[in-house]
């Protein structure tokens, strides 16, 4: 699998006829942060100042809002958020300097939700993210900001280390001409040979979307993917870190954080069901949830699901 259809497969899938409703949004425009502007959407605009707004952060490094359109079905009870991060998406073409790197940090992308906040007048927010999205989620939940009620980590990178033991161990399963292939071309540097690509959409088809993952067209005017932001920060890929990110960590500071945390996954998720649990025991008030029969794609394979679990939640902790 190329990171083209990678990103497509995050950028996916699951829009029904609620979230069509919702297809355009309320408002929408660009933000001044740091190194240019980011593009953002909102949905239920009626909502703001009764009820905190959730930002909702995509996944990658290189991802777009795309795949967490279905978030929008919230917008009937909160204002919703979504948004490219700086590089990515609408937001590509708005960078200072293309060829500047020094804005692909956690610190920095992180930061860019507190410049939303600060320029849409968010006094009280939710949090919510996916893979990528899950790590700033929680990197900006430890942060304890005032106004922050609840945060949603879905299928969330915590630890590379553990994130690629975990992945190592789903590999084993694999049939062994795939295995033999990843761990040849990986020894060999090799991470374009159909060999290896061949083995790597056989692991994303038992892990990436385990069942079957609708895509509902809203790819026909979106941004492809940033290439080069995932694998320098990533790497070749989902099982292969060797990007500025591969030593990153963040479950040392989860006992930290103050506010609820929902952690959502899929069974069969490249954020393994057992390591999401053991984070989630980490965080003080915390509920763990995994979406059965489901791999790293939860809102593509398994949508009513996951937007019911958050919505129960929210009703639970963010009223």
């Amino acid at each position: 699998m190329n990171f083209l259809r990678l990103i497509l497969m995050f950028a996916f899938i699951t829009l029904s006829q609620g979230v069509n409703a919702h297809e355009d949004p309320d408002q929408s425009g660009y933000i001044q942060v740091d190194g240019g502007k980011l593009w953002y959407r909102m949905n239920g605009m009626e909502h703001l100042g009764k009820k905190p707004a959730i930002i909702v952060m995509h996944g990658g490094p290189g991802g777009t809002h795309r795949g967490l359109m279905p978030y929008v079905e919230l917008a009937d009870t909160y204002p919703v958020i979504l948004y490219d991060q700086l590089g990515n998406g609408m937001s590509a073409k708005f960078v200072d300097d293309i060829n500047d790197q020094s804005t692909w940090t956690v610190e920095h992308f992180v930061k860019e939700i507190s410049q939303i906040r600060e320029a849409l007048n968010l006094d009280e927010v939710i949090i919510a993210g996916h893979s990528w999205g899950g790590t700033l989620s929680a990197e900006y939940a430890v942060k304890n900001e005032k106004g922050l009620k609840a945060a949603i980590f879905g299928s969330p990178l915590i630890s590379t280390p553990q994130w690629v033991a975990d992945n190592r161990e789903w590999i084993t399963m694999l049939p062994q001409k795939y295995q033999d292939a990843i761990n040849t071309h990986e020894a060999a540097g090799t991470f374009d040979d159909p060999e290896y690509r061949e083995a790597e959409d056989a692991f994303y088809d038992q892990h990436m979307c385990h069942g079957e993952c609708v895509d509902y067209g809203f790819r026909k005017d979106s941004k492809s993917g940033n290439r080069t932001m995932y694998r320098t920060m990533w790497g070749p890929s989902e099982f292969t870190a060797n990007g500025t990110l591969k030593d990153y960590d963040i479950s040392p500071k989860l006992h930290t954080v103050e506010v609820p945390v929902l952690m959502i996954c899929g069974e069969y998720d490249e954020a393994a069901p057992k390591s999401c649990k053991k984070f989630a025991d980490m965080v003080p008030i915390a509920e763990n949830v995994v979406v059965p029969n489901a791999g790293h794609a939860i809102l593509g394979e398994a949508k009513d699901m996951v937007i019911a679990t958050i919505r129960e939640f929210l009703n639970k902790h963010a009223n």
